[in-house]
């Protein structure tokens, strides 16, 4: 029925004149049209073209059907996430955005859940949705095996980097993080600084005590005692100071691996009536609000800086798409956070 006079048909009305103009001149029913242009449903790659070819013709397409269809691209990145709980990969997944948000493209976020049988699952689901790229995101930064060899579309690892050396890879400078912690500790008058930190076969541990060993030698000072490997958690904190205080009563400062492991330490250093930073200075890393903010004094910390890493990995993308790849890996300074767990003595 035409619209009254005097009253302009409604944006649904032409809506569905349109999508039945279409749906007639391809062929096909209106549930198709709305499929074939979504890329959704299981239909024939003729029938998508025949509706795309449709719609051209009348004149009907919406804007961003319409620039696919003129560049061949779908406007839309996978990101494949091993991180369950979210803590790495979403402030990662906002700096993507931020990249890829200038190129408005959208994105689809998958989590494998560390299991590479469901990251295949979604490999070729997402190559199914004819993405234009992907972009796989790790919870921790020990090298990974790529997501494939000779896949159709760009791809770019965040946070944890591909063993492969033609790949592009983004990840986080953690040795100059500890680097950058210590070297503040000894502006501020500590020398007897210990590190505690986490699992030893994990990279991130492996590379904040080659930093922290560094740093300290540049300084020209002994660490107190080994460096202190445990768990990634306020438990191990916990004990580790009990430990390092029962053997070095005289530590000044610590370097903890972790902000889980930081707040351990200082509940644990305060047990043993030492004040924070007066007596012990106390730095960790993550900069993560519920430890670093959850505690009095508020916790120092290092900055992975990751919404800089899903930046650099967007913008890496839209590179390789754009027929300007990066291959190597990319390296995202990290930055120290002071706060008063790690100020000056009063």
């Amino acid at each position: 029925m035409p619209a009254p006079r005097g009253e302009s048909m409604s944006e649904n009305s032409f809506r569905n004149s349109g999508i039945a103009a279409v749906a007639a001149l391809a062929g096909v029913s209106t549930g198709t049209v709305s499929k074939a242009l979504n890329g959704t449903g299981q239909l024939r790659e003729s029938t998508r073209l025949r509706v795309r070819a449709a719609a051209e013709e009348v004149g009907w397409l919406p804007n961003g059907a319409a620039r696919s269809i003129r560049s061949g691209r779908t406007y839309t990145v996978g990101v494949i996430t091993t991180d369950s709980y979210g803590r790495f990969s979403i402030p990662i997944l906002r700096g993507v955005e931020d990249a890829l948000g200038l190129g408005e493209m959208l994105c689809f976020l998958c989590d494998s859940r560390d299991d590479p049988i469901r990251e295949q699952h979604y490999l070729r689901t997402l190559l199914a949705r004819q993405v234009d790229g992907i972009i796989a995101v790790g919870r921790k930064v020990d090298p990974r095996t790529p997501l494939g060899e000779n896949l159709p579309v760009p791809v770019i690892y965040a946070f944890a980097p591909s063993t492969d050396p033609q790949d592009c890879s983004v990840t986080a400078d953690e040795r100059g993080g500890a680097r950058r912690a210590v070297d503040h500790l000894v502006k501020t008058g500590r020398r007897r600084i210990a590190h505690i930190t986490g699992l030893e076969n994990h990279a991130s541990a492996a590379l904040r005590a080659e930093g922290f060993l560094a740093a300290m030698a540049d300084q020209g000072l002994e660490p107190v005692g080994d460096v202190w490997y445990g768990s990634w958690s306020e438990e191990w904190g916990h004990n580790g100071v009990r430990a390092l205080l029962a053997n070095h009563p005289d530590v000044d400062a610590i370097f903890c691996g972790s902000d889980q492991i930081a707040r351990g330490a200082a509940y644990e250093l305060e047990r043993h009536g030492r004040s924070i930073p007066d007596d012990v200075a106390l730095i960790g890393v993550d900069n993560w609000s519920p430890f670093t903010d959850g505690y009095r004094p508020h916790l120092s910390s290092v900055d992975l800086n990751l919404s800089a890493i899903g930046r650099r990995a967007g913008e890496a993308l839209l590179a390789a798409l754009d027929g300007q790849p990066r291959p190597g890996t990319r390296i995202v300074d990290c930055d120290l956070i002071v706060r008063e767990s790690s100020g000056p003595r009063r």
